[in-house]
């Protein structure tokens, strides 16, 4: 049996809100990449998992027919044994999508710093107070 734990419905990692504040952008892209990285480990763990009950089931199948016990139950044993190894392979592919989104929100993260970190500092360092938005359009 797994030991996945499913979320909360509506439990997503950070806020989608408005707030584009350079720190709350940082922040919100930090909890996602991390949620990212954890959703791979479980989806990782789901996958051994699958395979190893996969190739429980085949034994127990091959167990069944040693016995010479009635022919459906090696016939449905060895249909369990495929459908898992199928979920398997496509576990496998929802984790290489995840991983992909994981260091693709690394990326944007380092991205999103080099661009607007330094801004960020003049603006949060300053003493002045800065106008409000749309002073020079008048």
């Amino acid at each position: 049996m797994s030991d996945l734990v499913p979320r909360s419905a509506g439990a997503a990692p950070a806020p989608a809100d408005g707030d584009n504040r350079y720190k709350a952008v940082q922040t919100k892209l930090h909890k996602l990449g991390a949620a990212l990285d954890d959703a791979t480990l479980e989806l990782d763990g789901l996958r051994r998992s699958m395979q190893s009950n996969a190739s429980r089931t085949e034994d127990a199948a091959r167990d069944i027919e040693a016995a010479e016990l009635d022919a459906k139950y090696v016939e449905l044993s060895n249909l369990v044994a495929v459908a898992l190894g199928g979920a398997a392979v496509q576990v496998r592919k929802l984790h290489d999508t995840a991983q992909e989104t994981t260091d693709l929100a690394h990326e944007t993260k380092r991205t999103h710093s080099k661009l607007y970190g330094a801004l960020d500092d003049i603006r949060s360092n300053r003493r002045e107070k800065p106008p409000r938005p749309g002073f020079f359009n008048r």
